[in-house]
């Protein structure tokens, strides 16, 4: 469901990229995972650009086979002229064909929980449905975002954490069919670029949070803000001492644009975050604080999941050199700003949904 927070996010973007986003104007730009939370906000940028360029409206083909992000959360871009949608699977071939100038892959599972439960479908969107999507990109496409993890980096013993760091990952554990699928992934991406010049960037996300996530994803800040709009406890299932850079969607949809309109960036993997580094018992007493209840209490559990805590890493930041040397870029949302914007954005979702019930009861 799209709220106001969300649509402030999204034209917050595109007002500050400005004319750096001139060349979607009249393209087409195909979205796969379109009813994910990432693919989904990019939509919602693309709509925002729309509003600022009505004579020239991008072009948007919105890809999902709903097996994790509902349709619901494209119902609000149903009645929009450019916006075409299509049920369907990366992992297969795409009848009919596109050409699209802009390929934006998010399509993946990136919620533990669900991953876990459903490997070889992962390791098909991760593998399969990249290959499909760079062949797509090889036939023509402008430019194209892939996005991997920073879970290719497994528990790292260096951190910050560059991109050219190796990574030490589990390739049997319980997570190793994200992992590993998201590496190889990369690989595709990197021999494409290698052997026909194709121009994809990899994003390897640091914890992206905000407005749009599945409250029951299984990651820590949609767990946070189930727990507050139920009114607490926050409950941890660890020992809270284990650290992530919690990148709010916003600013990390705005790095990702750049790079997308950067030749210079074809062929490369880039860290897409925030260098803020927090305690997972941290970013609870935030959400505490974000809530309006900074005596909301923060509880730590174990969790009744075997492998909940299996090959989970101690520490992850990245190092957000080249990314910044490139285009410039910083964060600009810090956790209790972006914690709060989130749970704001979930209180009027919960609230219009109580408003649509009583007028149709």
């Amino acid at each position: 469901m799209i709220t106001d927070v969300i649509r402030r996010d999204a034209q917050g973007v595109v007002d500050n990229l400005g004319r750096l986003l001139d060349p979607l104007a009249g393209s087409t730009v195909l979205v796969t995972g379109a009813a994910g939370f990432i693919g989904g906000f990019f939509l919602d940028l693309l709509d925002a650009f729309n509003d600022r360029h009505p004579g020239r409206p991008a072009r948007v083909v919105a890809m999902d086979n709903f097996m994790v992000g509902p349709p619901e959360r494209l119902s609000h871009l149903l009645s929009r002229p450019w916006v075409t949608c299509r049920a369907g699977d990366v992992s297969r071939p795409l009848v009919p064909p596109l050409q699209p100038d802009w390929i934006i892959h998010a399509a993946s599972i990136g919620s533990p929980s669900i991953y876990r439960a459903n490997p070889l479908e992962v390791i098909a969107a991760n593998v399969q449905g990249t290959w499909n999507m760079l062949d797509l990109c090889h036939q023509g496409a402008r430019g194209m975002l892939s996005f991997s993890s920073s879970e290719v980096y497994g528990d790292p013993s260096v951190v910050p954490t560059p991109e050219d760091y190796n990574g030490n990952v589990s390739f049997t554990g319980p997570r190793a069919c994200y992992d590993e699928s998201k590496r190889l992934g990369e690989t595709l991406c990197a021999t494409y670029f290698r052997l026909h010049r194709t121009p994809v960037k990899v994003i390897r996300p640091f914890n992206v949070y905000g407005p749009g996530q599945r409250l029951d994803d299984g990651r820590i800040i949609p767990d946070l803000v189930r727990a507050a709009l139920a009114g607490g406890p926050l409950v941890l299932y660890s020992d809270g001492r284990a650290t992530r850079s919690f990148c709010y969607v916003s600013d990390f949809a705005e790095a990702c644009l750049m790079l997308l309109m950067m030749p210079e960036a074809d062929g490369h993997a880039f860290n897409v975050g925030n260098a803020e580094e927090v305690s997972i018992a941290d970013a609870g007493h935030a959400m505490a604080e974000a809530s309006g209840d900074p005596s909301m209490k923060v509880e730590f559990r174990v969790s009744s999941e075997a492998a909940y805590l299996v090959d989970n890493p101690q520490r992850r930041c990245p190092d957000l050199t080249k990314l910044h040397r490139l285009t410039g870029f910083e964060a600009r949302v810090k956790v209790r700003e972006g914690l709060g914007r989130t749970l704001s954005s979930y209180r009027e979702e919960r609230d219009l949904g109580s408003l649509r019930k009583a007028a149709q009861g």
